[in-house]
């Protein structure tokens, strides 16, 4: 009996839209199961070198929780490539600043590395606030 791999193809792929609402979800679980989605890991046809993924809204982004003492503690560097220019900042001031980049930044660092994580990030959507434009979409809520 002859066995067949089965390959997806990136025309083949039907991609749904899932909603997360990230009030009071920790940030590192929700961002698993984010990044899961993202790849499409959840399908049969998952294969790793194309991208099968879905797409994801994330609302309330700027309600996600940090355990322990992260809030203070976690530390987020951007090295802008000249001498002296390490930036750090803390969580609590990165979520003051920007509430989104909290979400972005632990989904991104769970996504493969190069163009195709790259295209699977343009996928996820995130808003600080519960209003959000792909209405039209459809979107699944997505219990996490």
């Amino acid at each position: 009996m002859k066995k067949t791999t089965v390959h997806a193809k990136k025309h083949e792929v039907e991609r749904r839209w899932h909603l997360v609402d990230a009030d009071d979800l920790v940030l590192g679980r929700m961002a698993t199961r984010v990044a899961s989605i993202l790849r499409g890991k959840h399908t049969p046809a998952f294969t790793p070198h194309v991208d099968t993924g879905d797409f994801v809204v994330v609302v309330n982004a700027e309600k996600v929780k940090l355990t322990g003492k992260k809030e203070t503690d976690k530390m987020y560097y951007n090295y802008s490539g000249y001498p002296g220019g390490l930036r750090a900042r803390s969580a609590a001031t990165v979520r003051e600043r920007k509430p989104t980049e909290l979400v972005r930044r632990a989904v991104r660092g769970m996504l493969p590395k190069g163009p195709l994580g790259n295209t699977m990030l343009t996928k996820l959507k995130i808003y600080a606030g519960s209003e959000h434009p792909h209405a039209a979409q459809k979107p699944e809520l997505l219990e996490i």
